[in-house]
């Protein structure tokens, strides 16, 4: 696009744009910048990101801003944990993990609290830590392409980011069948569970930003919120029907989950359902081999944040996170997915009958008191 204004350096980890729109107002764009590892969200990222948001929040030249992915094929595929293994692995994992993690969840908390109207560019693959990014900006856009996904179970892990949030918005029991299966969804599933605002097919994304341009940015963020919903919702209404998408078709089946008191009811359930619908075979799949652990952690992770501002779900998650570095599971299953791609964790818990509660427990003890690394996050 012609006009924009480079702030750093082209091949820098997030590329820092500025175009000015026709009333002399500035639009920023933050564009990660590693699209042969699908812009996976790594540490230099973060540091990148979280200071430049802030900067732009109090700047009164910039009307909005613009976080999206280099390349087509990628938003952001996740957080970049093979330099999370490769920490454990030497046995140097708390300090590294809690850092990393720390730092995340902080910036994941600024963008859900962004006064100004930040809108992702959600096209391609949208996973994990993606997801961190995407959640909680004020403008979610996904296009035809859009896969996303919390697959945090095939690797050991549990649905962070924000998950013990915003999980909990979606229709009952989706958001535990989608942390214990990582079922992929599209586009019009993630508007159906309120992961999404908008659709615009991806071959409008110019015509977005001459959108973008043309508008008269006014001085206040609510009226900039408005003007910039306005445009968005005239994209979607000229981006026709969206692909049809798993979730609304299964809600019936996804829902029964609630009829079981158990999660070994729960897990059964869905591992025996008989079905020749491609997407639940799928989830089914996932399940039967993803991390017990981690089935165990989501169940009670969705329990135990029920109810939780914002700030104390990502206060627990972190506790939760460096924990998940010592245990074994995590370095695990990226080996086994990630690393050697072997695709055969040897979990510790070969079944959830396996998982002792007092390791379940032990993600869930404050190991912080008043020395929360997040304790500055607001209670709202």
């Amino acid at each position: 696009m012609s006009g924009l204004t480079l702030l750093n350096h082209a091949d820098d980890a997030v590329v820092f744009e500025t175009a000015t729109a026709s009333n002399g107002a500035l639009i920023a764009f933050a564009t990660l910048n590693a699209p042969k590892s699908l812009n996976a969200l790594n540490f230099e990222m973060i540091k990148l990101l979280e200071p430049q948001l802030k900067a732009w929040a109090q700047d009164s030249s910039i009307a909005m801003v613009v976080l999206k992915g280099a390349g087509d094929k990628a938003f952001c595929a996740g957080g970049d944990v093979v330099s999370l293994h490769h920490a454990m692995a030497q046995g140097s994992a708390s300090d590294l993990v809690e850092d990393f993690f720390t730092q995340e969840y902080r910036l994941d908390y600024l963008i859900h609290c962004y006064e100004k109207p930040l809108l992702v560019w959600g096209n391609g693959i949208v996973m994990g830590g993606g997801l961190g990014l995407m959640a909680g900006a004020s403008h979610r856009v996904v296009t035809e392409t859009s896969r996303i996904a919390m697959p945090e179970q095939t690797i050991g892990l549990y649905p962070d980011v924000g998950g013990s949030y915003f999980l909990h918005k979606m229709p009952h029991s989706v958001g535990l069948f989608l942390g214990l299966t990582s079922a992929s969804i599209n586009c019009d599933d993630a508007r159906f569970v309120a992961l999404a605002d908008h659709y615009v097919k991806a071959d409008k994304y110019d015509a977005l930003l001459v959108g973008l341009l043309s508008i008269k940015w006014g001085k206040t963020a609510s009226l900039n919120h408005e003007k910039l919903t306005t445009l968005l919702t005239d994209l979607d209404q000229q981006s026709g029907r969206l692909p049809k998408g798993n979730i609304k078709a299964n809600l019936a089946t996804i829902q029964e989950l609630a009829e079981f008191t158990t999660l070994q009811q729960q897990v059964d359930y869905i591992l025996n359902l008989n079905t020749d619908d491609k997407w639940l075979l799928k989830a089914q799949k996932s399940l039967k081999h993803g991390c017990p652990l981690s089935c165990a952690l989501v169940s009670r992770q969705l329990k135990t944040s029920k109810g939780k501002s914002l700030a104390e779900c990502f206060r627990m998650e972190l506790g939760m996170s460096v924990r998940a570095g010592e245990v074994g599971e995590f370095q695990e299953g990226v080996r086994a997915l990630l690393i050697d791609k072997d695709g055969a964790p040897n979990w510790q818990y070969k079944t959830l009958s396996d998982v002792p509660s007092s390791v379940v427990d032990s993600f869930f003890e404050d190991r912080y008191g008043n020395n929360h690394p997040l304790k500055q996050l607001q209670q709202g």
